[in-house]
């Protein structure tokens, strides 16, 4: 979760940092923070895109890192993922099609419908709760 949180300060959207770490047999796979399409400018460069209270212009940190995997051929399935915030339901879909069979989270964030879904499907969600600062 450290180096999830540590992944999060790469963030280029300064609403919310985020950092997630895609690991199996305590092996790094991947990690992705959340930021701007690739080749578009970024929130804190050129401003958010706001819809209903969230920015959209930037992909999420657990796409990201699923993304990063996939562009470099590595397999993600039966792996962990590491998230400094809970995913949305759109990256909770992601994982679970992916084949990730637990998600560890930091703080929560806004959707309840993970923990249903999770249990139906036989993912585990461990919530692990993030001191106040990270470790230098």
């Amino acid at each position: 979760m450290e180096i999830a949180r540590q992944v999060a300060t790469r963030s280029t959207c300064s609403r919310k940092h985020v950092g997630a770490v895609i690991v199996r047999d305590k092996m790094l796979l991947a990690t992705g923070y959340n930021g701007s399409i690739r080749g578009l400018d970024h929130c804190d460069d050129a401003g958010h895109m706001m819809e209903d209270g969230h920015c959209v212009r930037t992909v999420h940190a657990e796409a990201n890192a699923i993304v990063q995997a996939a562009r470099n051929g590595v397999r993600i399935d039966e792996s962990h993922i590491y998230v400094t915030a809970s995913p949305c339901f759109g990256c909770f879909k992601l994982i679970a099609n992916s084949g990730i069979r637990r998600i560890c989270f930091g703080e929560f964030y806004r959707d309840e419908r993970i923990f249903t879904l999770s249990n139906e499907l036989g993912i585990t969600l461990d919530h692990i709760q993030l001191s106040e600062e990270p470790a230098p």
